[in-house]
């Protein structure tokens, strides 16, 4: 006999667990349908968590070594790279308890097994205990996304790794190999060279990071440079060779030409993620796809099939956990009736290197593109004094406003703490506020938060602090 809910989630992520916690809230009967058997999907188990926790530990560690005896403190530092490990691992856990526990305290069944939609309103899940059958009016599809495989490469998470192994290396490698110069390679790329590693990055693309500002980019790449990253961009990737002493990775130019061969201990594949849409039943129900395996909805997350939903990376948009997130409460709130919506427009991203950088809106690019007339503001973090007191100046605040209006259009910020400074502009624009209106609300003083201020009085160019 099947068990009936009012909603089936399947997929424990950030997406997952918050869509069957919403449900809950609203007085939904739901089910959250996880398989890895820890809740909080790769964000929390081996993506976002983990890493940050990494990256934490990994700058505090080079701090130490090369940052103290600049403030007038001497230490003698030794790296533990299992205690460092074994932090990480302590974080994750608590937060996936965290998580089991927020979705039984609203009422939502967590369920660990294999999820199948066999037909509209019903769900197989394989457990350990057998299949159980469940059913719902409504199935929110929210099973998140995988590695991107690299053509002609193994990932073996030894040698050859993904994020997932590079998260968990036994030692720090003499060089790394980072392929492909977006988010995760970069602050993994970060993690290891901190920790001593040489790091190299490949990317096929003329420049990293691509999505960002062009200037920010450009200012990223300077700062990483300086760091000691080496960079090989606009250059693929054509065949790995495993040695005695580690691995020969042979690389040419992206549009073709000569070959050279790079040595390294590791090799990172970071060339992004595709929608996990496999072995869930979709074609078997009629669900449809993308050609990039991506499932189609419309605004209200609807599927072409009435009653299943789809949110967050395995749909159309940035593979963000916090755009899952807002996916999940509308998506909740449209089953129950409510009006559930998502701004896309003020959809923040960051990188969490050091420094920082964050975004919000919209580029340079994008508006010439556009043809929308813009003006910008601009302020270096040379310039502000927390900055300075803290020894963190590389970086800038760039806010892009409307040329008519004024309404703040973007923000970029390449510098310490980008990742909380880009939180006022995302509220500021969730608003509707003009740059007038950061540049006129009071900033305390000394703050990296001044930097946004000052930005936004650059935009009508009466920027007051040097």
């Amino acid at each position: 006999m099947a068990d009936n809910f009012d909603v089936i989630v399947i997929g424990g992520g950030p997406g997952g667990y918050n869509t069957a916690i919403r449900a809950g809230q609203l007085g939904l009967s739901a089910a959250c349908i996880d398989k890895r058997g820890q809740f909080g999907g790769t964000c929390l188990n081996i993506g976002c968590i983990p890493s940050k926790a990494l990256l934490h530990a990994s700058e505090r560690f080079h701090e130490a070594t090369h940052e103290f005896a600049a403030l007038g403190i001497k230490a003698t530092v030794e790296l533990d790279l299992p205690a460092m490990m074994a932090k990480k691992d302590k974080v994750v856990g608590e937060l996936t308890k965290g998580v089991e526990y927020l979705l039984k305290k609203n009422k939502a069944e967590a369920i660990t097994g294999e999820a199948k939609i066999v037909a509209p309103g019903t769900v197989e899940v394989k457990t350990k205990d057998g299949v159980r059958t469940l059913t719902a009016k409504n199935i929110v599809i929210a099973t998140g996304s995988d590695v991107a495989k690299l053509q002609g490469v193994t990932i073996d998470e030894k040698q050859i790794v993904s994020s997932t192994g590079a998260l968990a290396l036994k030692e720090v490698p003499k060089r790394l190999l980072v392929v492909g110069a977006g988010v995760i390679g970069l602050e993994l790329g970060s993690v290891w060279k901190r920790l001593g590693a040489d790091v190299t990055v490949v990317e096929f693309l003329d420049r990293i990071t691509p999505g960002l500002d062009g200037e920010i980019g450009k200012t990223f790449q300077r700062v990483l440079s300086k760091q000691g990253f080496s960079f090989q961009l606009s250059t693929k990737v054509v065949g790995v060779e495993k040695t005695k002493s580690g691995l020969k990775v042979t690389v040419e130019p992206a549009a073709g030409g000569e070959k050279s061969v790079i040595e390294t201990d590791i090799m990172l594949v970071a060339i992004g993620r595709a929608p996990y849409t496999a072995n869930l039943g979709l074609e078997a129900v009629g669900v449809a796809l993308d050609k990039r395996s991506r499932i189609v909805t419309d605004n209200h997350y609807r599927t072409n099939v009435p009653g299943i939903y789809a949110i967050g990376d395995c749909r159309e948009g940035a593979m963000l956990a916090h755009k899952a997130e807002d996916e999940a409460v509308a998506v909740a709130e449209i089953i129950a009736g409510k009006p559930g919506h998502v701004n896309y427009d003020t959809i923040p991203s960051v990188v969490y290197t050091f420094p920082e950088v964050a975004s919000v809106g919209k580029t340079e690019e994008e508006l010439k593109t556009a043809g929308i007339a813009y003006k910008i503001g601009k302020f270096p973090f040379t310039a502000n004094a927390r900055a300075k007191t803290i020894a963190s100046t590389d970086g800038l605040v760039k806010i892009i406003a409307d040329a008519a209006t004024d309404k703040v259009l973007g923000c970029h910020i390449v510098g310490p703490e980008a990742g909380n400074l880009i939180a006022e502009v995302v509220l500021a624009m969730e608003f509707g506020a003009s740059s007038e209106d950061i540049a006129r609300t009071c900033h305390p003083h000394p703050t990296l938060t001044e930097a946004v201020r000052q930005a936004a009085m650059g935009v009508e160019n009466w920027t007051m602090q040097m």
